[in-house]
């Protein structure tokens, strides 16, 4: 038997050039934003968390993982096991991986207990939002440590994640509720 489309219209997205567009301007403007302030107090806002949370904020406002809910609960979990993890795993004080260019193999298991743990934390929260896997990533390799590198990240998280609550409300074509822009 066929499955039937729900008797509510649907509103056609129009082509995907217009939506590519859309996400185009509103994402280069949340992060520039962003960085501008970063960069007017002289810390790193931009981090590559930023990105990935903008897109899902601003392609599917209205799915489960870009709810303000959904965003802010997942991020603090995954800065409080990327935390956490550093701690355990005596990392706190540990060169970046960036510094290294290498992992250890303490970082190693840091960094995936603390996306494991994330993501068990945000399935147990019902907070489904991916990019808090990189927020876990970024604090136990080292890169976004304790301090002005992780206050830098926190504040550009609520920054665009309240600009792109703003900007996802812009008109301009979006993709059909429940697909992707990527195809049907």
């Amino acid at each position: 038997m066929p499955l039937r489309r729900s008797a509510a219209k649907r509103t056609d997205p129009g082509p995907p050039w217009v939506a590519g567009v859309r996400l185009l301007v509103l994402s280069a403007f949340a992060l520039t934003v962003v960085g501008l302030v970063g960069g007017g107090v002289g810390w790193v806002w931009l981090t590559t968390a930023l990105g990935p949370t903008a897109y899902l904020l601003l392609a599917h406002p209205e799915s489960e993982g870009s709810q303000l809910r959904s965003a802010v609960l997942a991020h603090a979990a995954a800065i409080a096991c990327g935390l956490a993890c550093l701690a355990a795993f005596g990392l706190w004080n540990h060169p970046s991986v960036a510094e290294t260019h290498r992992e250890s193999l303490r970082q190693t298991g840091a960094q995936a207990l603390a996306v494991g743990v994330t993501l068990l934390l945000l399935t147990l929260l019902r907070a489904p939002h991916p990019p808090a896997a990189a927020t876990a990533l970024l604090i136990t390799s080292g890169i976004t440590r304790p301090g002005k590198p992780l206050y830098g990240m926190l504040a550009g998280l609520a920054l665009v994640i309240v600009l792109s609550a703003v900007l996802a409300r812009v008109p301009g074509a979006r993709p059909e509720r429940g697909t992707s822009s990527a195809g049907p």
